[in-house]
């Protein structure tokens, strides 16, 4: 055997281990440990903003919820404006800096004062917006230099990047948050953003160089198009609209399980840094589930049977735990539900509805997205919050409010059925193309 034949045989095992050839390797190394960067940075910071509004019990929720969504419509012209004009490879590295410094500044407020009401709520308006922007950015630019073979074959692996992140952030945070306080926490999370541009910038290039290799096209041209545009593209496309009505109910189911839990857990009158190693457990627990589907299931489904198992799954498992907590409600019910249903979001139900984004064009992929993951987002959340807090003031107790989201759970489901028939239909966008392998694709 010559060591031809055996460079190659050592190359096809990495590529059944990775799911990537040798060209591939690279981007799928960067894209991993720039995920991983990214939901360590957030979650070493997650549990801090929990433990800051769990502090009122489920009081400053509503507060906070409609804050974010009001800052996500105020951005999202600015976004617009910046996609609009400007190529990726300038408006993605301000996304993270702006990150950074407003981290950095935090940190310095923070110092040497408790934090006040004012700072609680700036501080989780903040991360609550940088983590959907942030995170929305990322996966946009993820379906911009993939296709839609190669986001069934990475996502997977790069969504156990994030998981990994996410462990090893409330990990540290419950173990040296008494040691380094608060402060020292947002610097340690601006240090891992700052490795996040580290990889934007190493990953620019190389999609840049594929792109004009295989198909002698730059995706570094401004997208251009309406700074508005993101709102237009989500009514006036089936398989884009279907993609708010899962994010609105989906993230509704979640937010009734965050609000009951918040209640639970301020009932129970915890100090602050009890009830920080608490929800620190809780994101542990989370994101262990999460990483073992990823590792075991997700790579095989979604390459063997596309975006139906994961996001069906998941609506099911929904209706059956808000449907126990109906009958039978307990505070461990309510955080095992929460982990499971968080869990198999990112493990499922993030890398399918990613690769969905793939079938779309690029003013798609960063405008209607961007709008999707933040105003939908956060304008779910608040419809949720409030609704939660109208009904508990009528004397609604949380098995009855739990038996009325079952049936938001169930329209979820329907809906995920509709997003399963609609994505059948639909190819790569033409002008895309593929190479001889399907594996590659210019950006529109």
């Amino acid at each position: 055997m010559d060591a031809g034949s055996g460079a190659a045989r050592r190359d096809n095992w990495i590529t059944v281990l990775l799911g990537a050839d040798a060209e591939e390797r690279a981007a799928l190394a960067w894209s991993f440990l720039c995920f991983f960067s990214l939901l360590l940075g957030y979650y070493i910071l997650r549990s801090v903003r929990e433990a800051m509004i769990a502090a009122d019990g489920t009081r400053l929720i509503p507060t906070v919820f409609t804050s974010v969504f009001v800052c996500m419509l105020a951005l999202q012209p600015l976004y617009g404006m910046i996609v609009s004009r400007f190529p990726r490879r300038q408006f993605l590295p301000v996304v993270y800096c702006v990150v950074i410094a407003c981290l950095v500044a935090f940190s310095f407020a923070l110092t040497g004062a408790p934090a006040g009401a004012w700072i609680t709520v700036a501080f989780a308006i903040f991360l609550s917006v940088i983590n959907l922007f942030t995170d929305s950015v990322f996966w946009s630019f993820m379906s911009d230099i993939f296709v839609t073979a190669q986001a069934r074959r990475f996502y997977g692996t790069i969504a156990a990047g994030g998981t990994a992140g996410a462990i090893l952030g409330p990990t540290i945070t419950q173990f040296v948050v008494v040691y380094l306080g608060v402060p020292n926490l947002l610097l340690l999370s601006a240090c891992c953003y700052s490795v996040c541009l580290v990889c934007i910038l190493k990953l620019v290039p190389w999609a840049r160089a594929q792109e004009v290799r295989r198909h002698g096209q730059d995706g570094e041209r401004p997208i251009g198009g309406s700074i508005l545009a993101g709102f237009r593209l989500v009514v006036s496309r089936p398989l884009l609209f279907a993609l708010v009505l899962f994010m609105f109910f989906g993230v509704s189911v979640g937010t009734l399980l965050y609000n009951q839990q918040a209640a639970v857990v301020g009932a129970m009158h915890l100090s602050s840094a009890v009830r920080t190693a608490y929800f620190a457990r809780i994101d542990l627990g989370v994101n262990l589930v999460s990483l073992v589907v990823q590792l075991v299931l997700t790579r095989m489904l979604l390459t063997r049977f596309g975006v139906a198992p994961m996001l069906v799954i998941p609506a099911l498992l929904a209706v059956v735990g808000l449907g126990g907590l109906t009958f039978a409600f307990s505070a461990g019910l309510v955080t095992f539900v929460q982990v499971i249903t968080r869990g198999l979001s990112f493990s499922f139900v993030k890398p399918a509805r990613e690769s969905l984004f793939t079938l779309v064009d690029r003013e798609s992929r960063y405008k209607a997205k961007n709008f999707i993951d933040t105003v939908v987002y956060r304008g779910s959340d608040v419809a949720t919050s409030w609704s939660y807090s109208a009904l508990a003031s009528l004397g609604l107790g949380l098995s009855a409010l739990a038996g009325i989201w079952t049936l938001v759970a169930i329209i979820w489901g329907i809906v995920v059925l509709w997003i399963v028939h609609l994505q059948r239909g639909i190819s790569p966008p033409a002008s895309e193309g593929s190479s001889h392998d399907q594996s590659s694709r210019v950006s529109a």
